[in-house]
């Protein structure tokens, strides 16, 4: 097949996608897209390594450091569909290349933050520009490579980003350690200058061929209102708890403008998200798996860095270190998930990923203060393995079952479940972990024998115990501080212990969802034939 951007050929899926003449070439876009992409992923684990650093710098709450994370994830699940829908319609390259510099800029503003919040700002403007790099990636993806070559380079996409997402934790406890948290936004600098270059020589520009009725602004406000006010929900259940009237009524508020959304959508003549995508059951099912699968890793990632370093005491490069098992699978587990799928279809991928997952989880609820790092590192290697298998696996199921014309809508629907299981794996692993914390607190400073007023203090600081930190000053009798670290430690492997087995609910409902996946790509694969 001639490479997209050639004069004689059109782009993988014929006329309704048009491509600008220019150097684009199939393995070159992966190489190009790859950059973007690896910038996201390291920039992702090396906050998560830095997080008790940043708390302690920046005196911030456990709140304030989820919202670190949480505000970067809002802002790209509010805006990937917005996103995607500009790269079709304006080019996909051209919007890339705008989040890629916009990512690396604000990045900058990180790295300058001397507070809580204005760190938060500046990851809120990190998610409107990754919300511009990342669902064009995987448009760009669909438009360079032939429907059979297509899982390979999902694939390697997929490799590369867990490249990144391996070597972060590693990278980032160097630089915290013997730099500073800041330097860790620093290094997107270079990186996102070379990714920008690199795109603007070797990606061809595509996007949607055909009129236009007008832009959907009633569609972007409505989506991002209903996304916000639910995400907004889950992120504060935490503080005013689940059945709190704040927290039912964003939820239920944006439930509800999600569903004005769906029938604007179904009545606008060039709608920001086609319903008709979900017809598919794979990329129905497929796009709750996604959401499934990053919950566990963002959770994942959040708490077990907070164990390593504030439980177990460990430094940012040995936590770094000692979650490689985690990390560096991605690389092996990302391109074999491509092979499975190519080979066996994707149901049986998703399946055997989300299986590892509940075992995981379940190894992970017999965690201890005192547990030795080989009753841990079998289970991380285990989620390694499994979201590799996941990831490529409902990668293809969204994007490999919507046109091509339509890639970035089908590249941003894939992001935001990303992002909506990021938020939500934080946040309810959060909620569930400080809630617990809250409830078994008080008992176990008082079996540890902490004075009735010193054990008031500490109960007033469960967000802190729910960080996996003990509330000792320096200045406590030693017998007391150490029956306050007994039971604050105690308190949050309760909690932790709660959330792995939430974790392994959701991963037992994601392999019957996994059930649907198949059965859509086939009816797919037989209307592709016909045609």
């Amino acid at each position: 097949m001639t490479a997209i951007g050639s004069p004689t050929t059109a782009p993988p899926g014929g006329a309704s996608s048009t491509t600008k003449r220019g150097q684009g070439d199939p393995w070159l876009t992966l190489v190009a897209v790859s950059l973007g992409v690896m910038m996201v992923a390291l920039d992702g684990t090396v906050v998560g390594v830095a997080n008790p650093t940043i708390q302690r710098d920046l005196g911030a709450s456990l709140a304030g450091l989820q919202w670190i994370t949480n505000g970067y994830l809002l802002a790209l699940a509010v805006l990937l569909i917005l996103g995607g829908k500009l790269g079709d319609r304006y080019g996909r390259r051209k919007m890339y290349i705008a989040g890629i510099i916009g990512f690396a800029l604000f990045s900058l503003g990180c790295a300058l933050s001397t507070s809580t919040g204005m760190l938060i700002a500046f990851r809120v403007l990190q998610g409107f520009a990754g919300a511009l790099l990342m669902p064009n990636t995987l448009a760009i993806l669909r438009a360079a490579f032939p429907e059979d070559k297509l899982n390979q380079a999902v694939g390697i996409w997929g490799a590369t980003s867990a490249l990144a997402v391996a070597s972060g934790p590693i990278i980032g406890g160097l630089l915290v350690e013997h730099v500073s948290w800041e330097s860790i936004f620093l290094i997107n600098l270079p990186l996102g200058l070379v990714a920008a270059l690199f795109s603007w020589r070797y990606v061809a520009e595509t996007k949607e061929k055909g009129e236009h009725s007008g832009f959907d602004y009633g569609g972007v406000l409505l989506l991002a209102g209903g996304l916000f006010a639910v995400i907004w929900g889950i992120i504060k259940a935490q503080e005013n708890g689940w059945g709190s009237a704040y927290t039912l009524g964003f939820l239920i508020g944006g439930l509800v403008v999600l569903g004005l959304f769906a029938a604007w959508e179904s009545r606008h003549r060039d709608p920001l998200l086609p319903l008709d995508v979900f017809a598919s059951r794979a990329v129905s099912a497929g796009t709750v798996l996604v959401i499934v699968g990053f919950l566990a890793l963002f959770g994942i990632l959040f708490f077990i860095g907070l164990y390593l370093q504030n439980t177990h005491g460990y430094s940012p490069v040995e936590t770094g270190v000692r979650m490689l098992p985690l990390t560096a699978t991605f690389v092996i587990s990302a391109p074999l998930g491509g092979y499975t799928t190519e080979r066996f279809g994707a149901r049986p991928t998703v399946i055997v990923g989300m299986v590892l997952l509940i075992v995981a989880f379940l190894g992970l609820s017999g965690l201890q203060v005192d547990t030795p790092y080989s009753g841990q590192w079998p289970y991380f290697l285990m989620i390694g393995f499994a979201f590799g298998l996941i990831i490529v696996s409902t990668t293809e199921a969204i994007v490999g079952n919507i046109s091509v014309e339509r890639g970035g809508v089908g590249g941003g629907l894939q992001s935001t479940a990303n992002q909506l299981g990021g938020v939500i794996g934080t946040a309810l692993f959060g909620s569930i972990i400080v809630s617990v914390v809250g409830g078994s607190l008080g008992d176990r400073l008082t079996q540890a024998g902490v004075p009735a007023d010193v054990a008031q203090g500490v109960l007033e600081s469960k967000e802190v115990v729910g960080q996996g930190l003990a509330p000792v000053g320096p200045d406590m009798p030693a017998e007391l501080a150490q029956a306050i670290t007994t039971a604050s430690h105690g308190a949050f492997i309760e909690g932790l212990h709660t959330a792995m087995y939430v974790g392994a609910g959701l991963a037992a409902v994601g392999v019957l969802l996994g059930l649907l996946v198949t059965e859509g790509r086939k009816l797919d694969a037989h209307e592709k034939a016909a045609h």
